[in-house]
């Protein structure tokens, strides 16, 4: 006997129905813009008017690729060549901060964990001014070397959290007393036994670290100069000046999110499983 669809089936449906209604409108609203960039970015100077914003190119051309890469192509090298490096060695430091303050506790860790974290909640506008006199001070040269710094230093906070609470969720303690019962020291049991599964971890903050970077313009325009800065200094000379050419600028803005987008492709799996092994769990 066939049996009649029960109520609870028909709600269920109907609240799914609801909830791919809402998705697609969601995915409507955040591809807009995306859908404008892109179709500018192909636009002769001509096209590139409020009236016909909407409007797919009259004229197709690559005319304002090419301008773009002309000019944002040093400052890609140069910001390759810093947020790399930058978010490695953010990793790596905060890596060993978590562990120490997670696993292998001392006097006073806690105290130690909150001063750590303080330095999130510090504006990067309240310490330019001081962070700039201090490199002066120090002779650092201005460019890049003075952006990785910078960019360590404010990195290893973010980096120390997300690794105390990996480790203190993922790495069993027995781990740890094991690695003590048979000889190993601090630095023995992180470079053999935690670094190993730390994969998931260093994911989460490499991405992190390098998309902080990547993006980042105060820092640049700061420490920096408009010879030896970021990428993100590149796309603002880019779309400067009293006439402003939109299509090479939205070309310059689609260039310039393509390092950050391959990251985000190819360590997305792992990012993913960093975050549910409970690497942002706190």
């Amino acid at each position: 006997m066939r049996r009649k669809p029960r109520v609870a089936d028909g709600s269920t449906r109907k609240s799914r129905t609801v909830r791919y209604i809402l998705l697609i409108l969601f995915l409507l609203f955040v591809l807009t813009p995306v859908y404008v960039v892109v179709i500018t970015s192909f636009k002769t100077s001509a096209d590139t008017t409020a009236a016909a914003q909407w409007s797919l190119p009259e004229t197709w051309t690559l005319e304002p690729w090419r301008k773009a890469w002309e000019v944002l192509q040093p400052y890609m090298i140069r910001s390759l060549t810093l947020a790399v490096p930058a978010a490695i060695i953010a990793s790596l430091i905060g890596s060993a901060n978590g562990f120490v303050l997670a696993r292998w506790r001392f006097p006073g860790a806690n105290l130690v964990f909150a001063f750590i974290l303080f330095g999130m909640f510090i504006p990067y506008q309240a310490v330019m001014l001081p962070l700039r006199t201090t490199f002066n001070e120090l002779d650092v040269t201005r460019g890049v070397p003075t952006l990785i710094i910078a960019h360590c230093i404010y990195g290893i906070p973010i980096c120390t959290l997300i690794f105390r609470n990996y480790y203190a969720t993922v790495v069993p303690m027995e781990i740890i007393e094991s690695a003590r019962v048979d000889g190993a020291g601090l630095i023995q049991t992180y470079a053999r036994i935690i670094l190993p599964i730390s994969i998931s971890g260093f994911v989460v903050t490499l991405i992190w670290q390098f998309t902080s970077v990547w993006n980042d313009f105060l820092f640049a325009l700061f420490l920096t100069q408009q010879n030896n800065g970021p990428v993100t200094l590149g796309l603002a000379a880019l779309s400067g000046g009293q006439k402003v050419d939109y299509a090479a600028s939205m070309a310059g803005a689609l260039i310039t999110s393509f390092p950050t987008l391959i990251v985000y492709i190819v360590l997305g799996r792992w990012f993913i499983g960093g975050l549910m092994a409970g690497a942002l769990k706190g």
